[in-house]
């Protein structure tokens, strides 16, 4: 969970033509999948994807994190470039130590990830529904664990197989000073 601060703000309304002082207020925001679910019923297309979202979008993805209660909507049109940032800085974070090796990437590389998709991944592996609260990136990485826990071995070539081999006899030679 992240917990940021939006700084108490002096604005003027022209309507009424007088200063209205909004006081600081502490949001705390989740980006988990209720959030990315909320947003894509709103939205009805994936959050998850590399195509630029509108200033609104982005907006509204940020109400969508928001677990504080009453929070008036205005007070989102108070963020700060920082508060911007931090929220950044915290969807992009991994929130695990696991890390992967390149060439142990999830298969369907193009498939476009939708709450739908996530949902069912959780589903099929069994991850409890507890987890659609958790931060995404941590919820995504235990899926990827489950999937490369779950694949069956790599198998290995034959080249493969001879050179581990001969490196193998070649550490015993060396070990037991033989020719062979």
């Amino acid at each position: 969970m992240l917990e940021i601060t939006i700084p108490g703000v002096e604005l003027w309304d022209e309507r009424n033509q007088l200063f209205i002082t909004r006081e600081a207020q502490t949001l705390k925001l989740e980006h988990s999948l209720v959030s990315l679910s909320k947003w894509e019923s709103k939205w009805c297309k994936p959050f998850l994807t590399k195509d630029d979202k509108t200033d609104e979008e982005i907006l509204d993805y940020i109400k969508c994190m928001t677990i504080t209660q009453n929070v008036s909507p205005e007070t989102y049109l108070c963020l700060t470039p920082e508060n911007n940032l931090e929220i950044q800085n915290y969807i992009n974070a991994p929130m695990t130590a696991t890390t992967f090796p390149a060439d142990n990437t999830r298969g369907g590389g193009r498939e476009i990830v939708t709450a739908e998709l996530i949902y069912y991944w959780m589903i099929s592996l069994n991850i409890p529904l507890e987890w659609e609260k958790r931060h995404l990136n941590r919820l995504l990485a235990l899926i990827r664990v489950c999937n490369i826990k779950n694949a069956p071995p790599k198998k290995h070539s034959t080249k493969d197989l001879m050179s581990r081999n001969a490196a193998l006899n070649a550490a015993r030679r060396k070990q037991l000073n033989s020719k062979g």
